[in-house]
């Protein structure tokens, strides 16, 4: 995004998305080919062991079927946080999982949280109350696309399915909130219209003034008679110029 007023796709807007979920299951392969439990590594709150769960839990998961679930929403919000939020993208991404981990370990059970989900609800979260905040027709746009494509998720902060995270949960809804207030500024802006820019003055538009006071239209002869009219002669060549 070279401006605020515009956005611009990069390598980037893919390439890392790509990378950060390929790195995500090369975790899982090195587990399942050298038979190593990370669950451990996971957040464990309460204790100070269980702080480095904070920065390793996103990159550990219980099972494929969890891996495949937390892994094709990363890359699509990853995707789109670093197309639409490109000058924030970064601290959105490692500032989510800092603080909503540290949330997670202040509030969580006894027990090892591990995942990316917590990092998934922080983009879905932030992307949504962003794009209310930002008044900005496609950013709304991707709220509402969120919302369809991910709202059954709001189900899941709450404690309705055992063996689910869903402190972890809420920690990276409060955490994706927290970041669209925090951020406001920092927002793509729609292009505003001439008359809509300061200092504008409608008897100099190109446009208006096709228009009198009363808004109706000004025939064209009308105004080129108030044009000066420069008339060109052509003589036929005489018969020694040729």
């Amino acid at each position: 995004m070279k401006t605020k007023e515009e956005f611009q796709f990069s390598n980037g807007v893919i390439l890392f998305p790509i990378f950060f979920v390929l790195f995500i299951w090369i975790v899982f392969w090195i587990e399942i080919r050298f038979g190593i439990d990370f669950t451990t590594y996971g957040i464990y709150p309460q204790t100070l062991k269980g702080l480095r769960g904070v920065l390793f839990s996103p990159f550990i998961h219980s099972g494929i079927t969890h891996l495949y679930h937390n892994t094709i929403p990363l890359f699509v919000l990853t995707a789109a946080i670093f197309y639409f939020y490109k000058p924030i993208a970064w601290k959105v991404l490692i500032f989510g999982i800092l603080l909503s981990g540290l949330i997670t370990w202040s509030i969580g059970r006894p027990s090892y949280h591990i995942g990316a989900s917590g990092l998934i609800y922080v983009l879905v979260s932030f992307t949504f109350f962003k794009g209310i905040l930002a008044k900005h027709y496609r950013l709304i746009a991707l709220s509402l696309l969120v919302v369809f494509l991910y709202g059954s998720m709001i189900w899941y902060v709450l404690p309705i399915k055992e063996g689910v995270s869903w402190e972890g949960h809420t920690a990276g809804l409060i955490t994706g909130m927290l970041f669209a207030i925090i951020f406001k500024k920092e927002i793509a802006k729609p292009k505003k219209y001439n008359w809509e820019e300061e200092g504008f003055k409608e008897e100099e538009d190109p446009f208006l003034k096709h228009f009198d006071e009363h808004g109706n239209f000004i025939e064209y002869k009308e105004i080129e008679e108030e044009q000066p009219t420069i008339h060109y002669t052509f003589k036929p060549k005489s018969k020694d110029e040729e």
